[in-house]
């Protein structure tokens, strides 16, 4: 069934508001990426262009030197924390997709006011810190099984993936307390259609859709399990 609530999602696609979401997640993303790589830059600057070493004496290209890796650092870093905080800066925005799929499909339902722009965006921190802490921490699990890396990957981002996007598409009919027992209530359910909505992530371009897709995804199969889409 989740299958067929992916179907649904990407059929919506040219959506003006799904449109609308994904261009403010991908430049919000980029623009945090690019500052962060500015402010490194900048720390590097800082401890000067020349440094004495053991046996060489001063050497005038360490500053450039690092500038370089930090680079292709960034470059390498930003493959595995693009899409969560893609994800996570567009939740501020979601709620937006999760009324574009009630809207087509569910137009029985009644109206539900807006989550409050000061919540979404607390809500945005906490998962951002929580993507970026989790994936971070996922590379010490890298370094010792490698053999195990997409698994990880997969089975993690599954796991927040799809509880965010569950708690976003629940919490407006169910309230925030009411989202979290049914999230609990369904967990496993939830944990599997997150790694299926993991999935795209490995495939370029693509991957900048798991955001919307997922939101809207979820919006379906929170409906499903509630029971309140009977006629969507």
């Amino acid at each position: 069934m989740i299958l067929t609530d992916f179907a649904k999602a990407v059929a919506q696609l040219a959506d003006p508001r799904f449109r609308r979401v994904l261009w403010l997640g991908i430049g919000l993303t980029v623009a945090l990426l690019v500052a962060c790589y500015a402010g490194f830059l900048w720390l590097i600057a800082q401890a000067g262009d020349t440094t004495t070493l053991p046996f060489i004496g001063e050497v005038s290209w360490v500053g450039d030197l690092l500038g370089i890796a930090s680079f292709f650092f960034m470059i390498f870093l930003s493959m595995f924390l693009m899409i969560p905080v893609a994800s996570a800066i567009t939740s501020l925005f979601l709620d937006d997709v999760a009324q574009a799929v009630e809207d087509q499909h569910y137009p029985h339902l009644p109206p539900v006011p807006r989550v409050p722009f000061a919540e979404a965006v607390a809500d945005t921190v906490a998962f951002l810190g929580l993507l970026i802490g989790a994936n971070l921490l996922a590379f010490i699990l890298y370094a010792f099984l490698p053999f195990a890396i997409f698994p990880i990957f997969y089975g993690l981002n599954g796991f927040l993936l799809g509880r965010e996007y569950f708690q976003v598409a629940a919490m407006r009919r169910e309230g925030r307390a009411g989202a979290r027992a049914l999230r609990q209530q369904h967990w496993g359910k939830i944990w599997v259609a997150g790694c299926l909505m993991a999935v795209p992530l490995s495939i370029p371009l693509v991957n900048l859709l798991v955001p919307i897709l997922g939101a809207a995804t979820f919006t379906h199969f929170y409906h499903r399990l509630a029971g309140t889409g009977m006629r969507g």
